[in-house]
């Protein structure tokens, strides 16, 4: 798991494309869109390994996991194709709460992207995980 500590203070924004109307709300950068997907494809790697031949059902309750759920869908049927023999897998809803494996620990801060967001604003920062600046929200 990587821990991002409360005194390590992510990535420059400038290193990063955002669009215009977000420059001044977002202070950092915590966990990039890169990072996101190998961790993803770790977790469903993970996850096949631990089900083994068993069906998998997935759920996804929260209205700001479908981006994550989505994303690790997409790793877990070409997993589930390469095996010996594939795995039923059913997906129930398009909403996700996963807390089997953990990959990423950040500080207690106010953070948007990568589908979370802040009374629907930021909905469509959805690459990176962000911290927002100190005066965001009002």
């Amino acid at each position: 798991m990587d821990c991002i500590r409360e005194e390590e203070s992510g990535y420059n924004k400038n290193l990063f494309c955002i669009a215009k109307h977000y420059e001044e709300d977002l202070e950092r950068f915590f966990i990039p869109h890169g990072l996101i997907l190998d961790r993803t494809q770790c977790f469903a790697r993970d996850i096949m390994q631990a089900m083994g031949s068993h069906d998998i059902v997935a759920l996804c309750v929260l209205k700001g996991g479908y981006k994550f759920f989505d994303d690790l869908l997409d790793h877990i049927k070409p997993l589930n194709q390469n095996g010996d023999k594939s795995v039923p897998v059913t997906v129930l809803c398009k909403q996700l709460f996963f807390s089997l494996f953990s990959y990423f620990e950040i500080p207690d801060k106010f953070v948007v992207g990568y589908a979370l967001d802040y009374n629907e604003y930021f909905r469509d920062l959805n690459a990176s995980i962000c911290k927002v600046s100190g005066t965001y929200p009002p």
